[in-house]
């Protein structure tokens, strides 16, 4: 009977670790605003500021306790596409282009009020290849949401993470 009783109480209780490597004070630090973050590139695609912003505040919501705003946070994120481009990436023997290069460059401007020491601008830039027979219409939406991930997870560690 002590056996069963002790194997209930050990299958109830269960230790949950989950590691966002946010680095907030929450005493401090209760709201982030995030801006959407318009597409100022050359070439446009028309679904990346919004994947892009959503992208972002998705982010922040999942691995943080900050309330998300648009605008007035004690932490505020603003920024601009200013990149999305495509370019010859490796060249084959015969002189032909064997990939594709699709970059996205973003410029962010971090502003803490609470710490203004740790605000800053910057720009993040990713990108992606792909076989250079294929239609950019055909692999895009795949690379973009790979690309967004990383920016979002660079903007999220230089911000909060601090790594």
């Amino acid at each position: 009977m002590s056996v069963v009783l002790g194997m209930s109480v050990l299958n109830s209780c269960s230790i949950s670790y989950k590691f966002n490597g946010a680095n907030i004070d929450y005493q401090t630090t209760h709201s982030i605003s995030i801006a959407d973050f318009p597409n100022n590139a050359a070439m446009v695609n028309p679904t990346l500021s919004n994947n892009l912003s959503e992208g972002i505040r998705d982010l922040y919501q999942r691995q943080t306790r900050l309330q998300i705003l648009r605008k007035g946070g004690d932490l505020e994120l603003e920024g601009a596409i200013v990149g999305y481009d495509i370019s010859q990436g490796a060249i084959s023997t015969d002189s032909y282009a064997s990939e594709s290069k699709l970059t996205i460059r973003v410029t962010v401007h971090f502003t803490n009020n609470i710490h203004p020491e740790e605000s800053f601008d910057k720009t993040y830039t990713a990108y992606q290849t792909f076989d250079a027979s294929r239609l950019l219409t055909e692999v895009q939406d795949e690379l973009c949401a790979i690309m967004i991930k990383e920016i979002a997870e660079n903007i999220y560690n230089d911000t909060v993470a601090k790594w």
